[in-house]
């Protein structure tokens, strides 16, 4: 994570004494470990599969995410602190102990957000799965509109591309709608193989931008870490960054903050048809107006 966030220049932040306080992330993943790291971050747990109370993850995905996102590195003594370490997590199980999910339980998920969006302070939606896009799927349009009702309720939504690039039109739902924030991993020898890339159903470029997703070091279940890739682990990359900016501009809508995202990134080298605006620029994020 030290590498991580050198790469989008979260110093500028961090000098300012900007870590995303006060700005809630609503994660819907396979749930959240009590790892030491992430110990006052977790405000809210619902479960959506098993109906449990108290917060748990049976994958360690979700884990994952929470760490990228606002893990305080404790235990590495600083060394794999998240990108938003004073940001708090409302957690959203959606997916089971393999890793799969049904989207009935992800558009519940979603609607729960925005309905207690005021009482935890969510300002953010993360949402690091993906099903691959089928044309005209009623339950894929259920959730295209659930993502898009969350963004025109002021929540700034964050998807994954999805890891079934590198070819055309591969980017998953509900990545695919042209209101929220798509998200691609970058790397840094150019040699993009997995990340998702539209253009989309809607002839829509995506994603918008990308952040460091591969070979990632985060929190895992039993309070210790471990690597992992895709654009699962970029998305909350970008979400943490929102929080960043949200903290110092506060007053800030899904519109603006998509705005600065694209006023602000770094062009990568890639062709626009796999970075879409560039590489997220933290440094030039705090320094928008």
């Amino acid at each position: 994570m030290d590498r991580v966030r050198g790469i989008i220049g979260c110093e500028e932040a961090y000098q300012q004494r900007i870590y995303g306080k006060g700005v809630g992330i609503a994660v819907l993943d396979s749930g959240v470990a009590r790892h030491v790291d992430l110990r006052g971050r977790v405000v809210a747990f619902r479960d959506y599969v098993h109906g449990r109370t108290k917060p748990y993850d049976d994958n360690s995905h979700g884990t994952h995410i929470a760490g990228i996102v606002c893990g305080s590195g404790r235990k590495s003594m600083g060394r794999y602190m998240g990108v938003a370490p004073e940001s708090h997590i409302i957690v959203c199980k959606v997916l089971n102990d393999k890793g799969d999910g049904h989207i009935d339980n992800v558009i519940q998920a979603i609607e729960w957000v925005v309905e207690h969006a005021r009482e935890y302070g969510i300002r953010i939606l993360n949402i690091s799965v993906g099903a691959e896009s089928k044309e005209g799927d009623k339950e894929e349009l259920l959730l295209l509109e659930a993502v898009e009702y969350a963004w025109s309720r002021g929540l700034v939504v964050t998807a994954a591309a999805g890891n079934n690039g590198p070819g055309q039109e591969t980017v998953t739902t509900p990545g695919i709608s042209p209101k929220i924030i798509t998200v691609g991993a970058f790397e840094e020898n150019q040699k993009q193989e997995y990340s998702g890339r539209g253009p989309t159903p809607f002839c829509v470029m995506k994603p918008e931008i990308l952040a460091p997703g591969t070979d990632i070091i985060s929190c895992c279940n039993g309070s210790s870490y471990q690597r992992m890739s895709g654009t699962s682990m970029a998305t909350p990359v970008v979400s943490a960054a929102i929080a960043l900016l949200l903290e110092k501009n506060p007053d800030m809508t899904p519109k603006d903050v998509k705005y600065c995202l694209y006023k602000t990134a770094k062009d990568s080298g890639y062709s626009k048809s796999i970075q879409g605006w560039g590489l997220l620029n933290v440094s030039a994020m705090m320094k928008y107006k």
